[in-house]
Order: structure tokens, then sequence, then C-alpha cells
């Protein structure tokens, strides 16, 4: 029996790139795509920044065959302590968030929307990938700005309690081409993205605050599927992002 369904499985691997600690690891993430056969898929990720404090975070996030978000949940440990957990859910008109954080304790959430959203940013780079998949590709490098973008939180490393945020900026995305790309899972044809939060360069002041995101350069599979290959960020970030293995079946 042919299954309807496809799974993709992959590493990633997050390294320095900061002055003497060039190429150490700093942390892991694993993820699966299921892809079924009407077009709906879900990401299941486990990401761990070993970087103090350190982050473990759990995602499962779903998107209808238009890739448009449908459910998701997520969890969160900083310094191997709990710091919330919740569970969203995506309408043509709404999102909503049912919550438990340590910091705020129960939360539910509503927040109405003018239009459906197209993403949900949760912090996996796997997930991060997917993103790039709203990104018109004949606009080429020149940066697209998507106003209305809603994310579980506003800190960089998505290290506090997941309720409902919505960016104050928004997200910029630019297709800079096609490539070929060698990474440690092997060789792809690959979709070469440009990710921001401003329009100003990248000589700019960059700190984990709301529209001082680095500069972020990713690289996903063109196949289609925009699985992650690689990335990098510079600013204070100073890292890389690396697909290590590969496993579709």
């Amino acid at each position: 029996m042919i299954r309807p369904h496809q799974f993709i499985r992959g590493k990633i691997h997050y390294t320095s790139d900061k002055p003497g600690r060039e190429g150490q690891e700093r942390g892991r993430e694993f993820f699966t795509i299921t892809v079924h056969q009407d077009g709906r898929r879900t990401l299941q990720s486990h990401c761990e920044i070993d970087d103090a404090p350190a982050v473990m975070r759990d995602v499962t996030l779903s998107f209808d065959a238009e890739w448009r978000p449908s459910d998701c949940f997520v969890r969160i440990d900083v310094g191997n302590q709990f710091v919330g957990s919740s569970w969203f859910r995506f309408t043509e008109s709404e999102i909503e968030c049912e919550a438990y954080t340590v910091s705020e304790g129960r939360v539910s959430q509503r927040v109405a929307l003018s239009a459906p959203a197209t993403v949900f940013g949760t912090h996996p780079i796997a997930a991060d990938a997917l993103l790039c998949k709203i990104a018109a590709l004949d606009q080429g490098a020149q940066m697209q700005l998507f106003p209305d973008l809603y994310l579980c939180s506003l800190d960089h490393r998505g290290a506090t309690g997941p309720m409902i945020m919505r960016h104050p900026t928004g997200v910029r995305l630019g297709f800079v081409g096609r490539e070929k790309l060698t990474v440690g899972a092997g060789t792809f044809d690959a979709l070469h993205f440009r990710i921001g939060e401003s329009d100003e360069g990248e000589e700019r002041e960059t700190r984990n605050e709301p529209g001082k995101h680095p500069a972020y350069e990713m690289w996903t599979t063109a196949d289609g599927n925009y699985t992650f290959l690689k990335a990098w960020v510079s600013g204070y970030m100073m890292t890389s992002y690396e697909l290590v293995s590969l496993e579709v079946v």
C-alpha cells in the first residue's frame, strides 16, 4: 500500500562565528516534516541552544494546503527550567491561544485578523525556512514587506513564555537567486533568501529586541518543500546553521 504522506527528517547543527569560538557547536535541531497527499503539512521540531541561559524548544506547527498556519503547539524551557507551553489555532478571521506561562499564569487570547495569517513565527530554524514560501520569487532581491507578522515570542531566541505577539515592523524577504549548494547532508539545488526586519543597512546596531535583528541569510531546497539547508546571521548573534543529515521517505 502506498502511504498518502511523505516524511522529511533532518538534523541541523548550530555553530558560533564569534572570535575565539569559530566553528564551535552551540546547539542543534531535529525536525520532521509530514507532507500529506492533499498538500497539508506538519513540522515537528526539537531545538537545543547551549549558550546560557540554555533554551530547549519543542514545536508542532501545521499548515493547510495553501501553506497557511492552521494550528500549533509550543513548549519552552530556559536555563533548564520550564517557562511555558501554548496551543494556537488559526481561522480565516482570528488567531486564538490557550497558554500557561510561569510569568503570566493561565492565558487565553483572541486576536482578530483582517485576512488569514500567512505565517506564524515559532523560532525553529526549519520553520524559518518554511516562512520563505511567502516570498515572490519574481521580485528578486528587492525586499518584500509582510507587515502582519505574528509570533509566539518577540525574543530572538524565542526564550519567553509563548503567546500571540504581533511584530511591530513585520518581516522583509528578498529572493537572492538559485544556487547549487553543498552542505553536510549533501548537494542540492537551492533557493537563497535574505530575511530582515528593517530597511536599514547591515551596519546598523543590532540587539535582542524587535526591529534590531541582524542580517539573516537563508538557503532552502528548490523542490517546492522549502526544506532548510543553510543559514548565517551576522550582528550581535554571529552564528551559522547547517543541515547535516536528511532522510526523505
